[in-house]
Order: structure tokens, then C-alpha cells, then sequence
């Protein structure tokens, strides 16, 4: 959980210095926003589909990883 929020707290820092520096050299508001996003308007529809697996396998991952924990503690020991 920690990973995620660091990643979109660096993602939203990246992405206001980018605006920042738009602003600064003088782009309207709507300008700096489309060069925010144009790495995704430049994509083709394999790319699209190659970066959702990636996403969609990371947040597989972590809930599988998640689920296993919260088994294994409630999984009762056997008396011997």
C-alpha cells in the first residue's frame, strides 16, 4: 500500500513541476495539460492494451499477495 501512494504522490509532484515549467515558459493552461497527456494520444491500441496488463498485473499481484497473508493468519494450527 505504501508503494502505491508513494508512486502517485511522485506521479502527482512530476506532473505540477511539468505544468510549472509550461506556465513558466509562457503555454496557456490548456496547452501545458495536453503536454501532460500527449504520451498517451500518440499510443496505438496494442500499446494501450500492453500498458492496462501491466497495470491490471501489478494490481493482480498485490491483492493475490494480500489475500495470501490474511489466510495464512487465520488458517488455525494443528494440535499436536
Amino acid at each position: 500500500m505504501k508503494i502505491i501512494a508513494i508512486s502517485i504522490l511522485m506521479l502527482g509532484i512530476l506532473i505540477s513541476i511539468s505544468f510549472s515549467i509550461d506556465l513558466l515558459l509562457g503555454f496557456e493552461l490548456k496547452t501545458s495539460l495536453r503536454n501532460a497527456i500527449s504520451p498517451f494520444r500518440v499510443m496505438e491500441i496494442p500499446e494501450y492494451l500492453v500498458f492496462m496488463f501491466l497495470i491490471f498485473t501489478y494490481i493482480f499481484k498485490t491483492l493475490y499477495t494480500r489475500v495470501k497473508k490474511t489466510i495464512h493468519k487465520k488458517k488455525p494450527e494443528a494440535k499436536t
